[in-house]
């Protein structure tokens, strides 16, 4: 059993040994060592955070220096059987593009994100008049990393629109459960959606 936290154990389990991964705002590089070391992937992270990027060397990563913003020309098509991509793709500028650089370079994309209809968000705005807070969305307006927060309908719509065939979806709690109701009405019940997704 590996020490994982559940959301990222799940995003593990849907990739397949020996497979190229690139991991989007990779962090400490936790998840791609251990798919080196239990699934014996081989791969890059790319990291904007000088911290992290120390980090993953200490991990044994291979880790980029890079701006997600920037896209990922440095890459060809194809290059990866899977890019993954954690609790980031509501900090980049432009993520419908990041979506389609994603598909582009990988055969799968992985993401997992912050759901903005979660029903605790929707009453602490409504009631309070204030931008909620919750255990996935920990940051004061003021210093928060996230400038495109979206809810599950918008991530599939979005890919309704780019013809993006989602394979999977997970729904977690804040505290990276899977409660079963939240899987009935996902929208309103999930604070972190996990989703797996190719090209139509």
């Amino acid at each position: 059993m590996s020490g994982l936290r559940p959301d990222l154990q799940i995003v593990a389990d849907w990739i397949t040994p020996r497979s190229r991964v690139l991991d989007l705002g990779c962090g400490d590089g936790t998840l791609l060592r251990e798919l080196q070391e239990s699934r014996f992937v081989t791969g890059y992270g790319l990291e904007i955070d000088a911290d992290n990027i120390g980090r993953c060397i200490r991990n044994g990563v291979n880790v980029i220096q890079t701006d997600l913003d920037q896209g990922l020309s440095d890459f060809a098509a194809g290059t990866f059987d899977y890019v993954v991509m954690t609790q980031t793709l509501q900090a980049v500028r432009r993520p419908n593009r990041l979506l389609d650089e994603m598909l582009r370079v990988g055969r799968i994309g992985i993401v997992t994100f912050p759901n903005f209809a979660f029903w605790r968000l929707r009453y602490h705005l409504a009631m309070l008049g204030r931008m909620p807070m919750s255990g996935a969305l920990s940051y004061t307006w003021y210093e928060t990393p996230n400038i495109h927060l979206c809810t599950i309908r918008d991530f599939e719509e979005l890919c309704l629109q780019k013809d993006i065939r989602i394979l999977e979806r997970e729904v977690l709690s804040h505290d990276l459960r899977r409660p079963v109701i939240a899987g009935v009405l996902p929208n309103l019940l999930a604070e972190i959606a996990i989703y797996r997704f190719r090209r139509g």
